[in-house]
């Protein structure tokens, strides 16, 4: 792994968006060319040699992560979107939230059964929409060969969620216990 310092790039905002939360903000890891190219040289190298033909990365962080990666991993990247945001015939996922539900969908015809896929996403928190993109890559015949994050909400126990569903590595740069 890489021996650049993502933690010390993230930023506490107390008390956002309501108070007792500490929102963890990944964004100056994007806004700085070194932090961002090693967040996704360190994502893409982990993931290197899997045999990945396809990156999938839910709305709307997945893609600034998904896209990037996909590119130095010299494959596609599809993206799974909120309903009714897509054009043509798509698969559907609805997944439960703390409050409420929510649903993902992809094109049916971006991935094939001959697809290795990898998800991507900026934060992994609950683990509910890695289990729903993994829901529509299975729907489309394709494999999912593991979950890249940059950021892991370990203290929630992600890892636990998706591992009832998906037995592929979960992989983070960082996790807050």
């Amino acid at each position: 792994m890489s021996s650049f310092d993502f933690e010390s790039r993230i930023v506490d905002i107390p008390d956002y968006p309501e108070p007792g939360v500490v929102f963890k903000d990944i964004t100056p890891l994007f806004d700085d060319a070194e932090a961002l190219h090693a967040v996704i040289d360190a994502l893409a190298d982990h993931f290197r040699d899997r045999g990945i033909t396809k990156v999938v990365g839910a709305e709307a962080r997945g893609f600034m992560v998904g896209v990037p990666v996909a590119y130095a991993l010299g494959c596609g990247f599809v993206p799974a979107r909120k309903p009714g945001k897509l054009p043509r015939e798509v698969y559907s996922e609805t997944y439960s939230l703390e409050y409420g539900t929510d649903e993902l969908q992809i094109h049916r015809d971006a991935l094939t059964p001959e697809d290795r896929v990898l998800i991507v996403d900026d934060l992994v928190a609950t683990g509910g929409t890695a289990v729903a993109t993994a829901h529509l890559v299975e729907q489309s015949g394709a494999e999912v060969a593991g979950f890249g994050f940059i950021l892991e909400l370990a203290f929630l126990k992600p890892r636990e969620v998706i591992s009832k569903e998906c037995p592929q590595e979960v992989f983070t740069l960082v996790k807050v216990e």
